[in-house]
């Protein structure tokens, strides 16, 4: 299967990352593996890019790197997106998160307004039902933190690079 487009993330903090990981394998242990996209780390999207759009999403990556720094996020609650194959959670919205996605969503579709999640598993929606409240035994609110952006092709997945936070917005 050829690429199809480019999703530029943010992602968490390796503290963040041990605590999601329990998560799934909580999930995992109960019996659902999901679709997801294997060794990714977890993280919000907060954009994507045409293929052909490689270098200026490299561009914008570096340039918002050098912007913002780390900053905490609140990963309070869980959600579904329709038609029910998405499992995440869904981090607070403050201003900080909101500021990264607005300098790095530079395509943005009006017809799919932005949702920032960290997806814990995908799957066929009669599965994401069943594993609601299995997770519901093992999830807590995590107060993380996100640390880089990541810039990723998909399908298959081809990392691309990444930049640790280092502004001081």
């Amino acid at each position: 299967m050829a690429e199809q487009f480019l999703t530029l993330m943010a992602d968490f903090d390796d503290n963040t990352q041990r605590e999601m990981e329990k998560w799934y394998t909580f999930l995992k242990d109960a019996g659902f593996t999901g679709t997801q996209t294997p060794n990714l780390p977890y993280h919000i999207s907060l954009g994507v890019f045409p293929l052909d759009k490689e270098q200026y999403a490299i561009e914008i990556m570096e340039k918002a790197a050098k912007e913002f720094s780390p900053f905490p996020v609140h990963l309070s609650h869980i959600g579904i997106f329709a038609p029910g194959k998405v499992l995440f959670a869904s981090p607070e919205r403050d201003a900080k998160l909101d500021a990264l996605h607005k300098t790095t969503d530079v395509f943005p579709n009006p017809h799919r307004p932005w949702t920032p999640h960290a997806t814990i598993l995908m799957d066929e929606t009669e599965n994401i039902v069943k594993a609601i409240p299995v997770l519901l035994q093992s999830f807590h609110p995590i107060l993380g933190a996100v640390t880089r952006l990541h810039l990723c092709a998909f399908w298959p997945k081809r990392e691309i690079g990444a930049f640790e936070l280092k502004g001081d917005k």
